[in-house]
Formats: structure tokens, sequence, C-alpha cells
């Protein structure tokens, strides 16, 4: 087992704008062991995810760190990117440094089972993006739940609108049938041992009520000084940062996937309340909306602590001041 507050870390990104941010607040959590970052589609395509990936990583001075291909495409729907999101490229105006270390070799579902039995019990998951190589990272694994020390995620809308259609969340309407795969293992899992570490996963009731704005941004940049680091955050925020003013009404932005790291490796952020959570799949109109079971009403064992609430203010404190000293130790 981990010792405390030793956190082994294994992302799952599709990397964006914020799980740039995020995998920049990983590199700079004390106590935080990077194990590798596996790459899906999502936010942009592949190609793009897993050269973001190991271009910021580069940038962040962790060049050291295996960056893993997973699958290119949803498991059975047709390939659906956000450019109007992130920028064609995914970093928004932001263009790092052509990253020097190859991709793995491996293929990224196979990382995570590999990691979770090479380490049983001291692995922590955060997937960011489409839970793709996740579902087939548990078909291949199906003691991955408790092979595991938790699986976190970023994903789905529960008692709020959806930001893709009027009920989905971006990473569930990406791959509902994928998600669907995971919930159901987990809820295998947790049926026949209830001592299976239930999935975290935190939607957007609680990763919007965290509004980056130009003065956290401001504080960053002086926080860090002017550097490589710190113009890459500032170019990808500027385009952030637009996005969100001309679809949600205010200059700055919602920075889910970092959130969501901060709860991983501390827990004391965010409230959750232990649920079944199921996806639904079907087509229609409720197409990707994540069903929690609030009132108990069909018996099911939780298989997910739902985060319902979290300490943005916080979290964003915690967000400046790391990512800000991370740009500060890495001056070129």
């Amino acid at each position: 087992m981990t010792t405390s507050g030793h956190v082994p870390l294994l992302l799952d990104v599709d990397t964006g704008i914020d799980d740039a941010l995020a995998i920049l607040y990983a590199v700079a959590s004390p106590a935080t062991e990077l194990v590798a970052v596996t790459a899906v589609h999502g936010n942009v395509a592949l190609a793009d995810t897993e050269r973001n990936t190991r271009a910021v990583l580069e940038l962040a001075g962790r060049a050291d760190v295996e960056v893993a291909a997973g699958r290119p495409t949803p498991l059975l729907r047709k390939l659906d990117i956000s450019p109007e999101t992130h920028g064609p490229g995914g970093l928004g105006y932001a263009t790092p440094p052509a990253p020097t270390r190859p991709i793995s070799s491996r293929y990224g579902p196979d990382v995570i089972v590999e990691a979770a039995r090479e380490r049983p019990g001291e692995i922590t998951l955060v997937t960011l993006g489409p839970l793709t190589n996740l579902a087939i990272a548990v078909l291949a694994e199906p003691r991955l739940p408790r092979l595991l020390q938790r699986w976190v995620a970023m994903g789905g809308a529960f008692r709020v609108p959806g930001n893709t259609t009027p009920v989905s969340e971006w990473n569930i309407h990406c791959d509902p049938e994928a998600a669907r795969i995971v919930l159901g293992a987990w809820q295998a899992a947790v049926d026949e041992d209830e001592s299976t570490p239930r999935a975290l996963i935190m939607g957007l009731d609680v990763t919007e009520q965290a509004r980056l704005l130009p003065a956290h941004l401001e504080a960053l940049t002086s926080r860090g000084g002017p550097t490589p680091l710190s113009a890459f955050v500032g170019d990808a925020l500027r385009f952030y940062f637009e996005f969100h003013l001309r679809y949600d009404g205010f200059y700055g932005a919602f920075v889910h996937d970092p959130f969501v790291v901060a709860a991983a490796l501390d827990p004391s952020l965010i409230r959750t309340e232990a649920v079944s959570v199921d996806v639904d799949a079907g087509g229609g109109p409720g197409d990707g909306q994540t069903i929690a079971d609030w009132r108990h009403t069909t018996g099911r064992r939780p298989n997910a602590d739902v985060v319902v609430a979290g300490d943005g203010n916080v979290f964003l404190e915690r967000l400046v001041d790391r990512i800000g000293g991370l740009a500060s130790a890495h001056r070129h």
C-alpha cells in the first residue's frame, strides 16, 4: 500500500486546455508520483492529444513521464472533437515547443491494466476525457475496480444541465457506451464485494463552481514570472476565456480537469454522496445522461461517490500557487 501523503497517480487525458492545467497541477503537487499518462480522443483527435500531452510534460520538466496512446475513436460512435472550445490544436493560442521524447510503444489501456496489476491497491487512476480507454482496460481485466486504489473521473451532469446536450456532459457524450461499460464493471465489483473502492465522480455540478478569472491568471503569472510555462498558460487561457465569454457570458473559464485532480489528491476539498450511477446510451433525448439513484429506489449498492459540493476558492488558490511555483522553478 502507499505511504501516507504519497499518491501514485495515473492520468488518462484528452489534452485540451483544462487537461493541460490538470497535468501541470499534478506535476506541481507535492508527494505526487506521476506514474504515466494515457491519451484518448475527446477534446481533440488522438494525435493532438498525445502530442499536446508530451509537450506540456516537457515544458514542465517531466519528459521522463511515459505517455501512451489509447484508442483513437469511441467504441461505437463517430469521433466528435471540440476545436471551438480548445482551438484547432487543442491548446488555444499556445504553441509549445514540439516534444522530443517519443510516444510510448505501449497501448494506453494496457498501461492502465499493467500498472494496476504491478501495484495492486496503490494506483489512483484519474480519467479526464471520454472513458474509452478505461472501458477497454476493464474488459481486459475485470478485477480492475479492486486492483486500483481508486478511480476518479471528471464526467457527468447530475442535478444541473449538460454542457453538450440538455442533459449530457462532454466526456460522457463522446462515448456513452464506454461509460456504461465502466460503471457497470464498478457496479458488478461492488455487488460482489462491498469493500471494493467506489468510483469518485465529479461532474459539472461542482466543477462549474470554480471560475478561473483574469485576476487568477495575473496572480499565477506574477508568481511564476516571465517564463515559457507562464506564457504557455496565458496563451492557452486567453483562448479559453474568449470561448467562455461567447458561450457562457463571462470572461474567465471553468477549469474542470484540474479541480478533479485536486480532489483526487485532497478529498477534503469536496463532499460526496454514495449512490448507484448508470448512463443512458439509448440515442434518444436522454442520450449521455448520467443517472444517479439519489433516493436509492433501485436497491443497488452504491458504485460511486458523486461529488455534490467542493471548495472552489481553496482549489483556485492552490492552482495559482502550484502552477505559478512550477513556472518559477523552470526558468529557461
